[in-house]
């Protein structure tokens, strides 16, 4: 036995089913000796509890043994198996059942692979560390298959980083059905970060380089204009224009910028990604 499959008696069902059910739900076994199909779904239960690790308790009942306790949950054939959550039972089946059907009723009594990245996200954000809550968000918005307010906190996160073309991608996935007043608000604020964004400096950069698109260093100055701004996408499209000319522009200064940007973003982040791929295709 483990702590998530446990044997019940008298002596613990107290504890084990009730008590410990206000803590994570416990799904309780009855089964008999006797009982083929109880043969059949103990390894599957077994199986399901050693892939979760405690997420819930596998409670196991003889009900030949404790017959005590199988009255009092009403068991009238064999297998029987409950999830109680809070003190009570919440769901079950009597029978062998397949994998498939176990998991779907289970997965709505436990928690899911994001809960905890989406946990460690809103801490982040309510320190005001929205950077520390892209790489959590990020992976539990593709976990979700983007759910609707994990699609909404990971917008947020992009636009107070200022990863504003992201954010409108990420806004832009939400169905129109779904687009409420949280989104319209992601969306006002997203053109106002925008706007903040297009700074004297960076508008007569983009315009004398307009004029003199051929001119590397002026190009690299509005790259470093871009990155403090927060607007990496086009700060490395620009870094990379450059190095497509000059791989070794102002010594080396040009691809540093691109590594020291890249490495800002943080690993698996798939815009960092998407330019170090861009960059080894120019060195090799």
């Amino acid at each position: 036995m483990s702590n998530f499959i446990v044997t019940i008696d008298e002596s613990n069902a107290a504890q084990l089913l009730i008590k410990e059910s206000h803590k994570r739900p416990v799904v309780v076994d009855f089964w008999a000796d006797w009982c083929e199909p109880c043969k059949v779904l103990m390894p599957l239960l077994e199986k399901i509890a050693n892939e979760y690790q405690g997420t819930f308790l596998l409670a196991k009942v003889n009900a030949d043994e404790q017959q005590m306790i199988t009255q009092q949950f009403g068991v009238r054939s064999l297998p029987t198996v409950m999830v109680i959550q809070d003190g009570q039972p919440v769901d079950g089946f009597a029978g062998a059942q397949p994998e498939t059907r176990i998991r779907e009723m289970l997965e709505k009594y436990l928690p899911k692979p994001w809960d905890g990245l989406l946990e460690l996200a809103q801490q982040a954000m309510a320190e005001g560390d929205f950077g520390a809550a892209l790489a959590p968000l990020r992976q539990a918005w593709d976990e979700s298959g983007q759910r609707l307010d994990i699609t909404l906190g990971y917008a947020r996160a992009l636009i107070e980083n200022l990863r504003l073309d992201e954010a409108e991608t990420v806004l832009a996935t939400v169905r129109l059905a779904d687009q409420d007043a949280s989104w319209e608000q992601l969306r006002a604020q997203l053109e106002i970060k925008r706007e903040a964004a297009r700074s004297p400096e960076i508008e007569a950069l983009e315009q004398r380089l307009a004029e003199t698109p051929d001119d590397l260093d002026l190009r690299h100055q509005l790259a470093v204009q871009y990155t403090n701004s927060g607007q990496f996408r086009e700060a490395m499209e620009c870094i990379i224009a450059i190095l497509r000319r000059d791989l070794n522009h102002a010594d080396g200064a040009t691809k540093k910028l691109l590594l020291d940007t890249i490495a800002s973003l943080g690993k698996g982040d798939p815009l960092a990604a998407e330019y170090q791929r861009k960059l080894y295709s120019l060195l090799y």
